[in-house]
């Protein structure tokens, strides 16, 4: 473990925490092991962690909440983990976790500081928990609730392995499974091409995994065809005919959310959809493979680069082909606000427009 945190190798510390054979006690007895010079795997962490990434801030909460007298532990030199952060200029996410007290740390629990300090690594284990138990709804909820980067950074998470899970649970077909497939596809079209420790293609697991042949039939598409089709179209395509009218309703809905999201131009990973040299942020100048989704054409390294520019880019940044506003886009709002209204007024309206037009994203019963 030591040797491991020493050296930042993240996957092997995953493995070894996520390993089911490993009892608790051993576990916490290694987590508190010293070494040599007086430190815990704690503390060589922190001398590690300029950049933060969502697995890096996942194993260090583990670590906190296995041992988290660690944070007021000197190694050898009288120094903490977090004065070793501080002194090595580590992120402001693990310095945060680390600044935390004993009691603070113990009373929070280990979900309460994976929700504060790691949340990508926390919203990807919730829905590995409604992805397994069938519980769709959740997943459509924290979708249509949270931030489009959070989602997208989940969706990313551990290789795209989300979408590997979905293809490990889908020996059965349902609408609702069938329709989160393709919004997390859509939102991440590159988890298409992900692959595992053996370098093969995410499509090709689903046939390890039995799945369903819709599903297959999904997987084997490419980010390419995803990037370049609607939304609508895949659900079209790939859904029974008898849901038409529930998209149609959904897509008016959606249509009229962008009308009011207009000041919230958002990023598009276009890494293997556009082969093009690599761009560089318009703020920072930093390599990026990010651009605004609206314009395509300014690209920025994160969402506080793009916002930190919006106030002069939005005055330029336009879509490719933006029609003027018609009598139809005018029936399009006007429907969007009597949804909306509609949604305000039924129970559970904070669960946004899918839970009133989309019947199939009730719970599936147990098979």
């Amino acid at each position: 473990m030591h040797e491991w945190c020493k050296n930042k190798n993240i996957e092997s510390i995953l493995d070894y925490l996520d390993d089911p054979d490993i009892e608790d006690d051993d576990m916490e007895a290694l987590v508190r092991e010293v070494d040599e010079h007086g430190r815990l795997p704690h503390h060589w962490l922190a001398g590690n962690a300029q950049y933060c990434t969502p697995a890096l801030a996942g194993v260090f909460v583990t670590l906190v909440f296995l041992s988290p007298k660690a944070l007021i532990i000197g190694d050898n030199a009288g120094e903490t983990p977090l004065e070793i952060a501080s002194r090595s200029r580590a992120c402001a996410e693990i310095i945060g976790l680390l600044s935390l007290t004993f009691k603070e740390a113990r009373s929070l629990s280990e979900e309460g500081m994976l929700r504060l300090y790691a949340p990508v690594a926390y919203w990807r284990d919730e829905m590995y928990i409604w992805i397994e138990s069938r519980s769709y709804a959740d997943c459509h909820k924290f979708i249509n609730e949270h931030d489009d980067e959070l989602v997208r950074e989940v969706l990313k998470y551990s290789n795209s392995d989300l979408l590997r899970f979905v293809a490990c649970n889908s020996q059965a077909y349902s609408d609702s499974l069938m329709f989160l497939a393709l919004r997390m596809i859509h939102r991440h079209p590159l988890s298409l091409i992900a692959t595992d420790k053996d370098g093969r293609k995410q499509h090709r697991l689903a046939g390890l995994f039995n799945a369903c042949n819709e599903i297959v039939n999904v997987l084997r598409l490419t980010p390419n065809y995803i990037s370049s089709t609607s939304f609508p179209t895949l659900l079209l395509h790939f859904l029974p005919i008898k849901h038409n009218e529930i998209y149609g309703t959904y897509n008016t809905a959606c249509t009229f959310i962008k009308h009011m999201k207009y000041d919230k131009a958002e990023l598009t990973e276009v890494e293997a959809v556009v082969e093009k040299p690599t761009r560089k942020c318009d703020v920072c100048k930093t390599a990026t493979t990010k651009t605004c989704t609206r314009c395509k054409h300014t690209f920025y390294c994160s969402p506080s680069c793009q916002k930190s520019a919006w106030k002069k880019h939005k005055k330029t940044c336009k879509a490719p082909t933006t029609p003027p506003a018609t009598e139809a886009d005018l029936r399009t709002l006007h429907k969007g606000i009597a949804l909306l209204n509609m949604c305000i007024q039924r129970p559970g309206a904070g669960d946004g427009p899918t839970s009133v037009v989309l019947e199939f994203l009730l719970p599936c019963p147990a098979y």
